[in-house]
């Protein structure tokens, strides 16, 4: 499944879980769940409810009372608050991930480390419980891949605990790097911080996949603000693949790629690097290419595949774990073929792991992993050497037992 975002009016928290629940209605016990896990304030509580705005009808997400409870919370009492939840371990390490991403943020608008931020608006229960809320449906919809429509950015001022900034907000801008935005306008906050730090988590991929796909349903959560000639609402589409005749059942998925380059660095000590960086959670293969940079230098171009989730660990890595000082990021679609991992025996009654792919038109490859492949020459050398050192009576002197079979 994928699915498509369409900030009409814009995108925030609330509008995020309001459209998703919109889309899936059965998910309402998913979210009760994830909200009930955490310790809250007797009195708050969230619920969804229906609305018609005159041109559209949706869903609202809302909490009661909104109220702005304290003056800041502090990323890590966030952290700590999510971790003593009785949350399901996925949700709350994509709820500690979307909170991650904004304290980046903020720690670099405000120049202090993001283990120092601590967060006003975004900080109060209702931005907690929204953000809870979008990484339980997360988890609970499962969607292969995410993509978004150009986000309106808004214009004039919002009042908040620093004073009157600016639209976007500094951290809000900062999080919509790299994705297409447009005016179309109409002033007023587009976009919320927490809104850009889910849109960040995501790595949605700009527009539709250009490839087949059939819509399965759509949503629309609406937010609080009202701004005229339009509705206040995001929309999410989800859309299942479409396969041409004969093709092999594949995924469609969205994959992130990071390029660098270092011509600074020991062949020895970025081998170390290297190793390192494809030990990182998320990160998928790590490619390695000489070149020749300025003045004819010797370089070695890096390309790293990450999932999207794991974009800003896999940067973090490569600029802690290599002398780059810079890396590019893209977005991207891959469709890969569908795989399995099988277990043969081979003539000795040794296990072999096997990964056996589909491929267009139905055929079956198969391939022992190399690692599969690697134990199993060890351990037949072992056994011939074990045999050897008996016939020769157990000793180096009566025959030459070192040379094994390959």
């Amino acid at each position: 499944m994928h699915i498509h975002l369409e900030p009409v009016g814009g995108i925030a928290g609330d509008m995020f879980v309001a459209a998703l629940l919109d889309a899936w209605p059965a998910r309402h016990a998913v979210v009760d769940a994830a909200l009930a896990a955490i310790d809250l304030p007797e009195g708050v509580a969230a619920g969804a409810a229906q609305l018609n705005a005159g041109i559209l009808a949706g869903t609202r997400f809302l909490v009661a009372p909104p109220r702005r409870d304290a003056p800041h919370r502090a990323f890590r009492d966030i952290c700590a608050l999510i971790e003593r939840a009785r949350l399901p371990p996925g949700v709350a390490r994509r709820a500690i991930a979307i909170f991650a991403v904004l304290a980046e943020a903020e720690g670099r608008v405000h120049g202090i480390a993001p283990a120092e931020v601590s967060f006003h608006e975004v900080g109060a229960w209702d931005s907690i419980m929204d953000i809870v809320a979008a990484a339980a449906l997360f988890e609970d919809i499962g969607a292969a891949g995410w993509s978004t429509a150009p986000v309106p950015i808004g214009s004039g001022r919002v009042r908040c605990a620093h004073g009157d900034l600016p639209v976007p907000t500094p951290a809000t801008a900062l999080l919509l790097e790299g994705l297409e935005i447009f005016d179309d306008g109409r002033p007023g906050e587009r976009v919320t911080p927490t809104g850009a730090a889910i849109l960040r988590h995501l790595m949605p991929g700009q527009g539709l996949p250009r490839r087949r796909l059939r819509l399965g349903r759509m949503g629309h959560g609406f937010g609080t603000k009202r701004f005229a000639g339009i509705s206040n609402v995001l929309r999410v589409a989800a859309f299942a693949e479409v396969g041409l005749p004969g093709d092999a059942p594949a995924m469609e998925e969205e994959i992130a790629t990071l390029r660098f380059e270092v011509d600074d660095q020991t062949p020895e000590d970025l081998a170390i690097g290297l190793e390192r960086l494809r030990a990182v959670p998320g990160v998928l293969d790590v490619l390695q290419i000489p070149g020749f940079g300025k003045k004819g230098r010797m370089l070695a171009q890096i390309q790293v595949l990450a999932r999207p989730d794991a974009v800003d660990a896999a940067a973090q890595a490569c600029l802690c774990e290599t002398a780059t000082l810079g890396v590019r990021i893209e977005r991207m679609t891959r469709r890969v073929l569908t795989r399995d991992l099988a277990t043969r025996v081979d003539a000795d009654g040794t296990p072999v792991r096997v990964k056996i792919a589909t491929r267009p038109g139905g055929a079956l490859t198969a391939k022992a992993e190399i690692d599969a492949i690697a134990a199993v020459s060890g351990a037949r050398a072992a056994r011939e050497a074990r045999r050897r050192r008996v016939e020769d009576g157990g000793g180096r002197e009566n025959g030459d037992w070192t040379r094994l079979p390959t």
